[in-house]
Order: C-alpha cells, then sequence, then structure tokens
C-alpha cells in the first residue's frame, strides 16, 4: 500500500482537532454575537409576521393615457423598490397587478404610516424659488437653510426669526422687511426684476403679503389668477392642499403647501422650476458633528444640475427674504424650503434645519430616488395577518420535520455507526444556519419567508447528500482490502472533488435564480444559496476530522458490525500486505 504523503497534508491528517476546534469557536462566537445584538430569532416576512398591502393605482394625465405602458409601470415598480428599501425595509414586495395597478406589500414592525408617505409619493420632484410665503394660520417659521462646498449659512436667519417671533409680519417666513420686498414683486418676474419694492399699503405687523404689480408694467392676467389662487389657499384644510398647483407645469409660476419643522403649515407662492430632481445624483442623511449643525442632507448634481443649481442660488443670493429661498416640492407639497446665502457652484450642497434622523432620512430618499414616471394615487390599504402564512409555516415544518426524520432512519439503517457522524454533522450545520440568518436580520435586512424555509428544508437533501458520498468513498476503500485510517485519507481526495463540484452547480443554481428573480422567490434562491456554502463549511471542517477522530477508536477501526463498516459485510477483498523485497542471494561457499 502506497504511503500516505508527507508534509501539509500529513500535518493536517494527524491534528483533526484544530479543525473541529475552529468550527466550534466559530459557532460560539456568532451565537454570543445574535444574543449581544438582541435578535434571537431570524427576522419573518409579510407571508409569516403580516404587514400591510398598499394598492397603488396608475392616473393619466390629461391626454397622456399612452404613458400607463409597460416601460413606465416597471420603472415605477423600480423606483417604489429603492425608496421603501431605503426606509430600512427588507423582503418588501413591489410588484405590478394587471397593467394599471401596483401592490405594495411591507412586512410588520415597520412604520407603515412613514412608507406610505414615501412609496406613494408621485408626483414630479422640483427645485423652485420662492416668491412668496407665510404660515396658513399667521405666524412666522424658521427654515432650513441651504449651503454648499463648506459655507456657512445665512446668518441674518436666527435673528430674523428672533424678531419674526415678537409679532413681525407673517408673510416674512422669518424676515421683518419682507413684506414690502414680496409685495413689490409680479410672481413671473420675481427673480428678474431689480427695482426697488414698492411698500406695503398698510405696513403694518402681520398683514397677509400679496404679490402686486410689477416694477416693468402691469399685472398679467395669468399673476392676477395666481395671486388670488395664493389669497384663498388654505393649507390647514387638507381637501385643499390636495389640489394646491394642480395643473401647473413645470414653466409656470404656482402655489403650494408646505410643513415646517414645527408642524405648521405654509403656503407659498413658487417661481418656475428652476432644477428638475433627475438632476440630483445622489443624497444622503448626514450627521453633521464637525459644525453642530445635526442632522443634515446631502446632495450631489449631475453636471447639467450643477449649472443649473449654480445659477438659480447666485440669483436668489443677491435677493431678500423670502426671495433667497428655493423650495423642494414633491408631490405638489413643499417639502423643505431652504435659504441661500451664497451662489452654491460646487456640484454639491447641503441642507441644513430642525432635521432629525428620520426626517433627513426621508428627505434624502425622495432627492435620491426622484420621481416616478407616472401619477398613482391609493386605492387600498389593507393589514395582511400572518394567520395563513403560519398555518402554512407550519404545514412545511412538519414536513421539514418528517423529511429529516426520514433521512436520519435511512442513515441509522444503512449506515450504522457512521450515522452519529451524519447527524452530528447535520446538527451543526443547521445551527449555523439559525444563528447567520438571526445575525443577517438586523444586518442586511434578510427576512425569512415561506420559500426560504422551503430552501432549507431542500438543503437538508443537499447537506446529506455531501456526507453519503464521503462516506460511499470510504466504504469503497474498505472493499479493496484497506483499513480504516489509510482509506479515510485515500478516499477524502475524491469524494472532496465530488462534494465541491456538486455544490458549485447547486450554488450557481440558487445564484442564477436570485439574480433572474424577484420578491418571494429570491428568498428560496438565497437560503438554498446560503445553506450550499454552509455545506461546505462543515463537511471541510466537521465531518472530515470527525471521521478522522472515529478512525482511531477501536469500535470503528476494528469494523464492528454496528459501526456500518464491516469489511465482511461489504465483501472486502483480502487485506492488502506490503510485500517486502526479496533479498540478494547469498553466495554460496563455492563461489
Amino acid at each position: 500500500m502506497a504511503a500516505l504523503k508527507k508534509g501539509k497534508n500529513a500535518s493536517v491528517t494527524s491534528k483533526p482537532w484544530r479543525s473541529l476546534a475552529l468550527i466550534l469557536i466559530a459557532i460560539v462566537a456568532l451565537t454570543g454575537g445574535m444574543f449581544a445584538s438582541g435578535h434571537t430569532t431570524p427576522r419573518l416576512g409579510i407571508d409569516l409576521a403580516g404587514g400591510t398591502s398598499i394598492t397603488l393605482a396608475a392616473v393619466p394625465e390629461a391626454g397622456q393615457e399612452s404613458a400607463i405602458n409597460k416601460t413606465n409601470m416597471d420603472t415605477a415598480v423600480s423606483i417604489m423598490e429603492r425608496r421603501v428599501n431605503g426606509l430600512g425595509v427588507s423582503e418588501a414586495e413591489v410588484q405590478t397587478q394587471g397593467t394599471r395597478n401596483i401592490i405594495v406589500n411591507i412586512p410588520k414592525g415597520t412604520n407603515s404610516k412613514q412608507a406610505r408617505e414615501q412609496v406613494g409619493t408621485t408626483a414630479k420632484l422640483y427645485f423652485r424659488p420662492v416668491v412668496a410665503t407665510e404660515l396658513a394660520a399667521g405666524g412666522a417659521a424658521p427654515t432650513p437653510s441651504a449651503t454648499g462646498n463648506g459655507s456657512e449659512q445665512d446668518s441674518g436667519k436666527d435673528e430674523a426669526t428672533e424678531k419674526a417671533t415678537d409679532g413681525a409680519s407673517p408673510s416674512a417666513s422669518g424676515s421683518p422687511s419682507a413684506s414690502a420686498t414680496t409685495q413689490g414683486r409680479a410672481v413671473t418676474d420675481a427673480l428678474k426684476a431689480d427695482e426697488t419694492p414698492s411698500a406695503s399699503p398698510s405696513g403694518k405687523a402681520g398683514d397677509t403679503a400679496e404679490p402686486a404689480p410689477s416694477a416693468t408694467g402691469g399685472t398679467s392676467g395669468d399673476d392676477s389668477k395666481l395671486q388670488a389662487q395664493y389669497a384663498a389657499l388654505d393649507c390647514t384644510k387638507e381637501s385643499v392642499r390636495a389640489k394646491a398647483g394642480d395643473g401647473a407645469k413645470a414653466t409656470d409660476s404656482t402655489v403650494a403647501c408646505g410643513q415646517n419643522s414645527q408642524g405648521q403649515w405654509q403656503k407659498y407662492i413658487l417661481g418656475p422650476a428652476a432644477v428638475d430632481g433627475t438632476d440630483v445624483d445622489e443624497a444622503d442623511a448626514v450627521l453633521n458633528t464637525q459644525t453642530g449643525a445635526g442632522w443634515t442632507v446631502t446632495m450631489k448634481f449631475s453636471d447639467a444640475g450643477s449649472k443649473k443649481f449654480a445659477d438659480i442660488t447666485g440669483r436668489l443670493a443677491q435677493q431678500q427674504s423670502p426671495q433667497n429661498q428655493f423650495a423642494i416640492v414633491l408631490d405638489n407639497e413643499v417639502v423643505s424650503d431652504p435659504y441661500v446665502s451664497q451662489a452654491l457652484t460646487g456640484g454639491n450642497a447641503e441642507i441644513s434645519g430642525n432635521f432629525n434622523q428620520q426626517s433627513a432620512q426621508e428627505l434624502a430618499n425622495m432627492l435620491s430616488y426622484g420621481a416616478l414616471p407616472l401619477t398613482f394615487r391609493e386605492d387600498s390599504v389593507t393589514t395582511v395577518t400572518a394567520a395563513l402564512g403560519g398555518e402554512q409555516l407550519e404545514a412545511g415544518l412538519i414536513a421539514g420535520a418528517i423529511g429529516l426524520a426520514l433521512v436520519v432512519l435511512y442513515l441509522l439503517v444503512y449506515y450504522r455507526g457512521l450515522s452519529f457522524i451524519a447527524i452530528a454533522s447535520l446538527l451543526i450545520s443547521a445551527a449555523l444556519t439559525y444563528v447567520i440568518m438571526s445575525l443577517l436580520g438586523p444586518t442586511i435586512g434578510f427576512a425569512l419567508n415561506l420559500p426560504a424555509v422551503c430552501g432549507a428544508i431542500v438543503a437538508i437533501g443537499i447537506t446529506a447528500d455531501s456526507f453519503i458520498v464521503f462516506f460511499e468513498r470510504v466504504r469503497d476503500e474498505i472493499r479493496e482490502g484497506r483499513t480504516l485510517r489509510p482509506s479515510v485519507e485515500r478516499a477524502w481526495p475524491r469524494a472532496r472533488r465530488t462534494i465541491l463540484v456538486s455544490d458549485f452547480v447547486s450554488f450557481l443554481a440558487a445564484a442564477v435564480l436570485f439574480v433572474v428573480t424577484v420578491g418571494k422567490v429570491q428568498g428560496f434562491a438565497f437560503t438554498l444559496g446560503l445553506t450550499t456554502v454552509l455545506d461546505v463549511v462543515v463537511v471541510f471542517f466537521f465531518t472530515k476530522p470527525l471521521l478522522t477522530l472515529m478512525a482511531r477508536r477501536k469500535f470503528f477501526a476494528s469494523g464492528h458490525k454496528w459501526s456500518g463498516l464491516d469489511p465482511k459485510a461489504l465483501g472486502a477483498k483480502p487485506p492488502l500486505r506490503r510485500t517486502r523485497r526479496p533479498s540478494a542471494p547469498a553466495l554460496s561457499k563455492e563461489a
């Protein structure tokens, strides 16, 4: 019989305790991390834990019925997925239903109201200059500021805000002199006119500001209509807010409503859109600890957007409040209206104000994921219970338990003592799978759904197959007449190649399935891929070293009839023996 290879392979063979200790340390460390994180059970998907289901219906704009097509619906689904996942939600299902509806399923544990606002916000995103603004119920309100390339916010903001709370004009949006400024501008010429504005007719604090005739000429019919809309706009009423600015194009001035950081509603006259939401490449919520600004929203514009933004902020910086503000308008609602103190030319900007982490992240999501190509209305919102999923999970677990019991029974009957090694390996694989799934919930948002449970059940067969391949290779070596210890080492290289090829094919299938599918099927693919990788880890670091150790025990090494390695039962050939080389013939005395 050929001798075993020397060197590194012999060292590994002679010290299997190292591999066993390594995998046990990994299990202990992962389990400790699971308990330390407080997430001791896997996160469940909507079909198992329940949640919220939102139905959105596409609404065509006037004369644009053809806009509701597969391309725009698929684009809307993609944007909605990014929006809802921006909230830290995973396993949220966003899919089309028919040709006009989109269904959004959000698992339990998510702020469903916040998700509805994020997903259902469907209109275009614009940056518009502020022409006039006032609180819907009177009184001024502080507004966020915009800075760029590290510049400081408007130094007069805090002083203006303080004066406004002492009885300044409610139309000033924080500036006591803004009433005269606003009244001296016409809607369409508000950003272009350089003439000195006329004074307020009353000159009294608290008077409502309304745009007056332009310094360059009389008020146009469109301006008068806009002034009338602004005067009649009551943003405290939801039905009025919903219709504010309806029908306005990007090139039109419009009216809008918005809520400030104190929860008060303001109404606005806004100029034509200067920057489109598609000009924002990315936006992030950042905790600014260097300047003490707290939570801020940083923006990075495209090349075209940088030029547009530099132009509009350059013009706004020369104006007085509130005309040194621009409004970020989404779904005809002002989500932020920062001041501008200087031209922002670097393609980057930062919005600071009274943000908390949630409000900053919400605004960043809106800016990052942009506008939907279609307008949607919320048709229905229903609560999904976990009753049906719970019944299906129970049935799935029963099926898995039956399958596992049959596998164990087969191993006991066919492999006898070797089944101890197989069952121990299955338990190690199950422990690793459970702990890793529990940790993946808070780290990457993985949620266990019914298809994922099916993937874990299928993995039982894949894992058991790896053990069987190894055991059969060992038994083949014993049939050739070898003893157990050398049989284990000779069988391992061939079994290892087969196991790796088999697991690679399974992992490749899981990876392809994960990439080309959506929704719940991805849960099946992810679990199948994860358990396939763990199968390789368990076989290499637990099953093989454990069998090497057991081969040194008399029960297995002697081929006990209950060990599953009885040479007689396996029909082994006579033992292989080394033959000595014949010695040189002795020289005869006569020679």
